[in-house]
């Protein structure tokens, strides 16, 4: 007995989004998942003005050949050594997830963040908790820019999930981002 045929390839937008500009490429993949299962840190674009727009001069790439485009061979590189990690994939297919992250770099003062992200690893809602035991809310209106941040198939966050009642409890507590209470 044989197995029924793979499933055939479809043509996907893709974007390594990384806040100030991003990487895109065109995927001949059999889903969105299948790319998202392969490649760390991207997500699949399906606007028409994106598609519109990427009609351009990008590479274009079959998910199974061996080698990929610089960029996107480091990106299926991190993902090939996260998938057999505990918590790999954990947080995939919700559509809503908090998280704790503690953040002690970049020049910023030391917090840390509960995150409300969406299905698309962009964050919904945020509290930052100073150490000084400040706790501002901010959302996508507070933020110049809003690319995924959480990619919800890497295994380091399953350890950082919350319940939703302790972000909750933070977010009425702390005060807006914009106000001088």
């Amino acid at each position: 007995m044989t197995g029924s045929p793979p499933a055939p390839k479809s043509r996907f937008l893709i974007l390594h989004d990384y806040g100030m500009g991003g990487a895109w490429w065109w995927v001949h993949a059999r889903s969105p998942r299948e790319i998202l299962e392969t490649f760390a840190e991207v997500e699949v674009v399906d606007s028409p003005e994106a598609i519109d727009w990427a009609d351009q001069d990008l590479d274009e790439v079959d998910i199974d050949e061996p080698t990929m485009p610089p960029g996107l061979d480091g990106l299926r590189a991190k993902r090939d050594a996260q998938r057999g990690r505990p918590g790999f994939g954990a947080l995939a297919d919700r559509s809503i997830v908090h998280l704790r992250r503690r953040w002690d770099g970049d020049g910023d003062e030391p917090a840390t963040y509960l995150m409300e992200v969406g299905s698309d690893g962009r964050r919904l809602r945020q509290v930052e908790l100073s150490d000084d035991g400040t706790a501002l809310k901010s959302g996508p209106d507070d933020w110049p820019f809003n690319p995924p941040v959480v990619d919800l198939f890497d295994p380091e966050w399953a350890d950082m999930e919350i319940h939703p009642a302790e972000f909750e409890a933070a977010w009425l507590e702390a005060r807006h981002v914009g106000s001088e209470q």
